[in-house]
C-alpha cells in the first residue's frame, strides 16, 4: 500500500456518533431519518430545491437522463474524456453516445460542441437531430472534470433553443460554484434539467457510496423519488404501474453523509490549500505545472492534475509514475478516451484532438484532504528528481 495515496476520505467528525445511532435504532436500509436529513443538507448547500439520494452516482445518472426525455435510439452528447460511469448510463437507457472533444480544463469543449449541434443536426418538429444518424439528440452530460465546473452559459442557450436537455454530471464537483457569467454563485449541478453527484470513497465527501440527484423541478424530484423506490403505487399491497430501480440510498450511508457534510468547509480550505502549495512548489521545475482551473468558478480543487512536458522534464509520465510508485506515493493517469473503449469503438465522434493531448500529458497526483504539508514536500522532492 502505497505511503502516500491519492485520494481517501477523511472520517474524523461525528460519522462513528451518527452510524452508532443507526445501529442502536436498527434503522440501517433504506428507511430512516437520515436519508431525508441529508437530502435535505445538500439541497440546502448546493441551493437546488430538491435532492434525491441514489445508492451511487451512475444510478443518479441513469435515472436522471430517464427523467430527462432520454428514450432508447436517441444520441445523448457527452465528452470523450470523462470517468465511463456517464457513458455507460446512456446505454442503460438504450441510447448511443455523441463523444466530444476536451478543453484546457479537461472539461467538454464548450465551442466545438456548439459546433456540432449548429453544423451536424437539424431541427424538426421540436427536437434536435443528428444528420449522421438521423436519431433524435435528447440529452448532453456536462461533466465538470475534476471540480472545474464548464462554462454553460452559451451551451445552456443553444440547448434550450434546440430542446436538448442538459443533465450536468457534478460527481465531482461538490463545492464547487459559479462567481462569473449569468450562473454566478450556482452550485455546479443545479444549472440544467437536473444534475447529480457522487460520494463514493475517493470524493470530497463520502458515504462509502452513493449517489445524489438535484433538481429545481418538483415534479421531477417525486418522479426520481418513485423510480429509485421500485415504483410502489400502494407500498402496502405492493402495486407497481411502471418499471422502477431499487436505487435509494441507506440510512447508514447518509448518516456517514450528514457528518461528512458538515465538514467540507474545512475540507474545502484544505484542497485549496494543497492546490496553492503544489501550484507555487512546482513553479522552479521546468516541464512540469499544475493543471490550471476555470476563472470563473470557485474550485473545490477535488484532485490535482500534474502537466508534464517530457521533453523539457526529461522523463515522460509512464516513467515518472512508476517512479513515484517505488517511493511510496501513488498516482493515476486520466481515465481512458471512452471512444477508444472496446464497448464504444464504433460510436460517433467529433473533432477528438486535445483529448488525446491532455491524457498522454497528464498525471493525477496525491490530493486526499488529510494530506499533510510533509506529505506534499515529500512529493514534490520526488517530482524535482
Amino acid at each position: 500500500m502505497s505511503n502516500i495515496p491519492l485520494s481517501v476520505p477523511s472520517l474524523m467528525g461525528r460519522e462513528w456518533e451518527y452510524v452508532k445511532e443507526c445501529i442502536d435504532t436498527e434503522w440501517v436500509s433504506s428507511a430512516g431519518k437520515y436519508v431525508e436529513l441529508f437530502e435535505e443538507k445538500i439541497a440546502e448547500y448546493t441551493g437546488a430545491n430538491y435532492a434525491v439520494a441514489c445508492v451511487n452516482g451512475t444510478a443518479a445518472l441513469q435515472v436522471s437522463l430517464r427523467l430527462a426525455g432520454v428514450e432508447p435510439n436517441d444520441d445523448v452528447i457527452i465528452p470523450t474524456l470523462t470517468f465511463i460511469a456517464p457513458v455507460n448510463a446512456i446505454v442503460y437507457n438504450g441510447a448511443n453516445p455523441v463523444f466530444m472533444d476536451a478543453d484546457n480544463y479537461y472539461n467538454i469543449d464548450i465551442e466545438k460542441t456548439i459546433d456540432f449541434i449548429n453544423k451536424e443536426t437539424f431541427f424538426k418538429n421540436g427536437f434536435t437531430y443528428n444528420r449522421s444518424t438521423n436519431n433524435r439528440i435528447s440529452a448532453i452530460i456536462p461533466v465538470h472534470i475534476w471540480g472545474n465546473a464548464v462554462w454553460q452559459d452559451t451551451l445552456e442557450e443553444i440547448c434550450e433553443d434546440r430542446n436538448i436537455a442538459i443533465v450536468e454530471d457534478a460527481s465531482e464537483s461538490l463545492g464547487t460554484f459559479y462567481s462569473a457569467g449569468k450562473y454566478k454563485d450556482h452550485h455546479s449541478g443545479t444549472i440544467g434539467k437536473l444534475g447529480c453527484v457522487s460520494f463514493n470513497g475517493n470524493k470530497i465527501i463520502t458515504t462509502g457510496g452513493g449517489g445524489m440527484i438535484l433538481t429545481q423541478d418538483k415534479q421531477l424530484s417525486e418522479k426520481a423519488r418513485y423510480l429509485t423506490t421500485q415504483c410502489k403505487d400502494d407500498a402496502v399491497r405492493y402495486i407497481h404501474n411502471e418499471i422502477g430501480y431499487n436505487f435509494r440510498m441507506t440510512n447508514i450511508q447518509a448518516a456517514l453523509g450528514v457528518a461528512q457534510l458538515e465538514q467540507l468547509p474545512k475540507f474545502l480550505k484544505r484542497k485549496r490549500h494543497i492546490y496553492l502549495q503544489y501550484q507555487d512548489a512546482l513553479k522552479s521545475v521546468a516541464g512540469l505545472s499544475i493543471a490550471p482551473v476555470p476563472d470563473y468558478a470557485e474550485n473545490n480543487h477535488w484532485i490535482n492534475l500534474l502537466q508534464i512536458d517530457s521533453e523539457i522534464y526529461g522523463e515522460d509520465r509512464e516513467s515518472l509514475m512508476e517512479r513515484l510508485a517505488n517511493n511510496g506515493i501513488q498516482t493515476r493517469p486520466v481515465w481512458g478516451l471512452n471512444h477508444l473503449q472496446i464497448p464504444y469503438q464504433n460510436c460517433q465522434t467529433y473533432q477528438v484532438t486535445a483529448s488525446e493531448r491532455l491524457v498522454g500529458s497528464s498525471l493525477c497526483i496525491p490530493s486526499s484532504t488529510n494530506l499533510t504539508d510533509e506529505n506534499i514536500k515529500k512529493v514534490v522532492s520526488h517530482l524535482n528528481g
